[in-house]
This record gives C-alpha cells, sequence and structure tokens, in this order.
C-alpha cells in the first residue's frame, strides 16, 4: 500500500508561482512513476504532467507547458510541481498520482489533493 500527501497549494495572483509537493509513504516502489492530475469546479479530472522513471522523461499537458515542471527527488518518494505563471484557469484541486505502469497510467494511488487557487 502507498499513501500520498500533497502540500504547497494555496491562493496566489495571475502571474505568480507556487511549488507543490507530494511524499510517498508505505510500501514504496522503486520505479514509481508519479505525476499530478488536477480537478476544477464542474469539470473531470485532467492530466497535468508526469515523470517516467525507468526512461526519464516527462509528460505535459499542452495547456501547462513551458510554465510547469515535474520533477522528484534522489530518494524517488518525492514528486514535485513547479508552477509559473499561473493563470485563473489553471485554479483546481491538484492530485498526486503513483503508477507501477508508466506516468499515463493506468493510476494505482491517489493522494487527496491541495486546493491551487489562482486570482486575476
Amino acid at each position: 500500500q502507498v499513501q500520498l500527501v500533497e502540500s504547497g497549494g494555496g491562493l496566489v495572483q495571475a502571474g505568480g508561482s507556487l511549488r507543490l509537493s507530494c511524499v510517498a509513504s508505505g510500501r514504496t516502489l522503486s520505479r514509481l512513476h508519479m505525476g499530478w492530475f488536477r480537478q476544477a469546479p464542474g469539470n473531470e479530472r485532467e492530466f497535468v504532467a508526469g515523470n517516467d522513471k525507468t526512461y526519464g522523461t516527462t509528460f505535459y499537458a499542452d495547456s501547462v507547458k513551458g510554465r510547469f515542471t515535474v520533477s522528484t527527488d534522489n530518494a524517488e518518494k518525492t514528486v514535485y510541481l513547479q508552477m509559473d505563471s499561473l493563470k485563473p484557469g489553471d485554479t483546481a484541486v491538484y492530485h498526486c498520482f503513483s503508477s507501477r505502469t508508466g506516468p499515463l497510467g493506468p493510476y494505482n494511488y491517489w493522494g487527496s489533493g491541495t486546493q491551487v487557487t489562482v486570482s486575476s
């Protein structure tokens, strides 16, 4: 079993930055792929970014390319999402995920989420 706990959300003005963190604990796997989804009110959960631990590659939604950066720490138990040039459209609850297969799914574990609100 893997537990994921996010932190770092908050309220920021448009153009500002935030850094989200997600710590994995429990029976963690050395090759656990991790990343982020987000869900805005009334919308479906959408993929934001993910890290492929096997090939060392990253994936991003088109809407965040060039503004967001996903990374993991050396112990491979924490995934970060650096969010720059934030827009009101980025307002959502951000959920961390982990996958035994790859950053594009299927997904095995989810965090409960952290709220990001971007004001105009």
